[in-house]
């Protein structure tokens, strides 16, 4: 990694700097990720929260509890997901790859949740696919 990892929302309100490498990265498609992203997945990777920094927007920051304890953080400007905070990752933080500004450095290894993808989905690279979250990705970032 060269440097700080900057991102923020659409509508430039929140901002955010990251000051380490992300430690891994997923095309998540459950139907929480799909219906947050609007998409088919959502692209995400982890960071220690020590990390990350809200340089910007702390007031226009919301959170929605989409399961218990799982907080996923939004502008409530422009409606942009921004990172999520997941129990099994207590202190780390899922940044969704489409708010970082240039190259994450990183790229996604696996698909999880597949199980769930949408009908219309169809996953046509070789990255691995996973019905769960594998091991690996449960480990502290």
């Amino acid at each position: 990694m060269a440097g700080v990892i900057r991102g923020g929302c659409l509508c430039g309100a929140v901002r955010y700097e990251i000051d380490a490498p992300f430690a891994d990265a997923v095309y998540c498609h459950c139907s929480q990720c799909r219906r947050a992203s609007g998409s088919a997945f959502s692209a995400n990777a982890g960071v220690a929260k020590a990390h990350f920094k809200l340089v910007a927007g702390q007031a226009a920051l919301r959170a929605y509890e989409s399961s218990p304890r799982k907080l996923r953080w939004f502008c409530s400007r422009c409606g942009s997901p921004v990172y999520n905070l997941t129990p099994h990752q207590p202190n780390a933080v899922r940044v969704r790859l489409g708010t970082v500004d240039g190259d994450p450095g990183i790229r996604p290894d696996c698909h999880i949740f597949v199980g769930s993808k949408a009908p219309w989905d169809e996953i046509r690279d070789a990255l691995p696919q996973h019905d769960t979250v594998p091991n690996a990705l449960l480990k502290e970032g």
